[in-house]
């Protein structure tokens, strides 16, 4: 969801960098081959995920759902020359749809896939990290932080996307949807969790920065 007009939308876009073809070339063919194309982080969204990544500078990053790994290569941007990044995700028909692209990028040996359950594989990573990325399940935001606070370094960046989800925050929470509820609750926790601060950004459907103490 956007929050702002389509006309603003696209000033907007059309006022930040501009999107590199590889980045390009994913988008189009998520948009023409994959479900739920809308899951795509896209243009806008994409270079400030570059920009944050760019001022970290991280040399470790994780990155929880990779869908086709639009995010992940803008994330990659940021990395130190021998940085690395983990990305996990549970859908076994993309990993060779997201492989292709990274496998074209300049970042081919940095990008580590993990297939399978996250609340899994995180505990097994045994690494510090600069920079994660939280694009999942719903459901699962607030498992995935409390699994992810012991693995940050001192002043890492925990970036939480659809945190507004499309605007249901702020309507009144049916009795069968969990993941609103449970993102309610998310939002709550990195207001008062004290070893983090944070700051909700209105970018597309939410974008929360919270930084590590």
């Amino acid at each position: 969801m956007h929050f702002l007009s389509d006309e603003l939308d696209t000033y907007v876009t059309l006022h930040s960098q501009d999107e590199p073809e590889l980045l390009a070339q994913l988008n189009k063919e998520t948009y023409q081959k994959i479900l739920q194309p809308r899951m795509l982080s896209g243009h806008f969204q994409g270079r400030v995920l570059s920009m944050l990544s760019k001022i970290i500078h991280p040399s470790s990053i994780l990155e929880i759902g990779t869908y086709t790994g639009y995010a992940t290569l803008c994330l990659a941007e940021g990395l130190t020359e021998n940085g690395s990044i983990d990305t996990i995700d549970i859908e076994e028909e993309l990993v060779d749809f997201q492989r292709k692209y990274f496998d074209k990028s300049t970042w081919a040996n940095q990008i580590i896939q993990h297939l399978g359950d996250a609340l899994t594989i995180i505990p097994t990573l045994n690494k510090k990290y600069d920079l994660v990325f939280i694009d999942a399940d719903k459901e699962n935001y607030i498992n995935y932080f409390h699994l992810i606070i012991p693995l940050m370094n001192k002043g890492g960046i925990i970036l939480s996307d659809n945190v507004l989800w499309s605007g249901k925050v702020l309507e009144e929470l049916k009795a069968n949807d969990t993941a609103t509820k449970v993102l309610l609750e998310y939002n709550q926790l990195l207001k008062d969790d004290v070893r983090v601060e944070t700051v909700l950004l209105p970018i597309r459907d939410g974008l929360t920065v919270s930084r590590v103490k």
